[in-house]
């Protein structure tokens, strides 16, 4: 987003118009999100080195935008502890949206194209949040303090397609090899704001930091230790919104068989990725894709090996079933994965399945429309299940993110292994030292 755009966003926030955000019907200002982002404290040229006026700030202008949320997420939080590392501020931006991902038709979208205040999606120091009490690392800033602090005048460019030719990180390095030199450059820098950018897409497709070809191969894992132990990922929180949402709709999650103080330890957390997933099923398989991201740790249960044969771009009829096996299960195998995944946790918890079984309620995350996909999955061994569509949203934008909190709480997690959905809830989750057995894929 411009700063002509960011400006008229300013105005806006000026105009005491939250209760529109109660209007359901059109998509939330975030009026008052925008107006604590904008209150941080850190926001104040006065304060003493390495923030203020003679801080350390680095804005990463090439992170992946007008994407899928869980392929920015999964990528903003690597910059952070990158920004972290190289002792700068690190700069966050808005949520811009995919259009096609938007919940409201363009008629009715404020701006084009839509975003959404980072601070309303997650919490914790990627949102401006502090660091330990002891750590003297600067703490995260929002761009129009990035405007105040950094002019045109004091910021240094750094292009991405230069960095990757200079130091070689194409294809081949692993993501620490990566982070390293990034971490080089960032650190040796001597300007006090520095902006990094990528180019056109005819000049380099898929140009950020920690590109696309990186998370879809096992080279991410080289970084796992190091950013699981980063205060960025041990203090990253649920935003208020979605605690809100989750304790409006904690009640759906209670029965009488519950015996915990806490629901969600009955709870099976299944993501049953449909819609457009036929397609991209299929183009996973022809090449030869691995599993996404965090999902590729080789020590979690339900590992995917890639199938020998076939060639990048066409793959074997063989091979491409047993991708659909995996990427798209049919009802009968989500029902026998789901029951399985329960006996196995069971089994390792209490030392023997429960007769009557402490994992009693399902919550199936998918982006299938309608309820007719969830009716054939729904087993008389799991006494309820329950859906998105059951719950209460004030905000439709904080729906997915409402599903992944509520998976990260779950006792059990079944997941999509191609999924960067997948891949952030399970980060969360071990993060949090949830067991292995806890974490399955289909």
């Amino acid at each position: 987003m411009g700063r002509k755009q960011r400006q008229r966003l300013k105005d806006l926030v000026a105009i005491d118009d939250t209760w529109r955000d109660l209007n359901l019907d059109i998509p939330p200002r975030y009026l008052d999100v925008y107006e604590a982002e904008r209150r941080l404290p850190q926001h104040n040229l006065s304060l003493p080195y390495p923030e203020g006026a003679n801080g350390r700030y680095v804005k990463f202008t090439s992170q992946i935008n007008m994407l899928g949320w869980n392929n920015v997420l999964n990528e903003l939080l690597m910059l952070n502890h990158l920004a972290y590392k190289s002792k700068r501020a690190y700069v966050f931006q808005q949520y811009i949206w995919k259009w096609e991902y938007h919940p409201w038709p363009r008629s009715k979208a404020w701006d084009w194209h839509p975003h959404t205040p980072l601070s309303a999606l997650i919490g914790g120091p990627t949102t401006g949040d502090g660091w330990p009490a002891d750590d003297p690392a600067p703490r995260s800033v929002n761009e129009d303090y990035w405007d105040l602090v950094c002019p045109p005048s004091k910021v240094r460019v750094i292009w991405t397609h230069h960095i990757k030719t200079e130091y070689n990180l194409r294809w081949t390095p692993n993501s620490k090899q990566v982070f390293d030199a990034w971490n080089k450059v960032l650190l040796e820098d001597t300007a006090q704001c520095v902006e990094v950018i990528a180019p056109q897409r005819d000049i380099e497709d898929f140009s950020q930091v920690f590109e696309l070809w990186l998370w879809g191969s096992e080279r991410i894992l080289a970084m796992w230790e190091e950013l699981r132990d980063s205060p960025v990922s041990q203090l990253l929180r649920t935003s208020p919104i979605i605690e809100r949402n989750i304790a409006r709709n904690e009640h759906l999650f209670w029965s009488n068989k519950t015996t915990e103080l806490d629901p969600f330890k009955h709870v099976f957390a299944a993501h049953v990725r449909r819609g457009d997933y036929d397609e991209a099923c299929l183009n996973l398989a022809n090449w030869k894709s691995t599993f996404y991201g965090w999902n590729q740790l080789p020590w979690l249960p339900d590992r995917f090996v890639t199938p020998e044969g076939g060639e990048p771009g066409k793959n074997t009829p063989e091979n491409i079933k047993k991708y659909y096996e995996r990427c798209l299960p049919e009802p009968d195998t989500i029902i026998k994965r789901i029951n399985d995944a329960r006996d196995d946790y069971e089994k390792e918890v209490f030392g023997e399945v429960k007769k009557d079984h402490y994992v009693h309620t399902l919550y199936v995350l998918t982006n299938e429309k309608g309820e007719s996909a969830f009716n054939e999955i729904t087993t008389g061994e799991l006494s309820r299940a329950l859906t998105l569509s059951t719950l209460v949203h004030k905000r439709r934008t904080s729906r997915w993110p409402t599903d992944m909190d509520l998976a990260r709480r779950s006792a059990i997690f079944l997941g999509n292994g191609w999924s960067s959905f997948t891949s952030n809830i399970l980060h969360r989750r071990l993060v949090e030292k949830k067991i292995p057995i806890t974490n399955r894929f289909f």
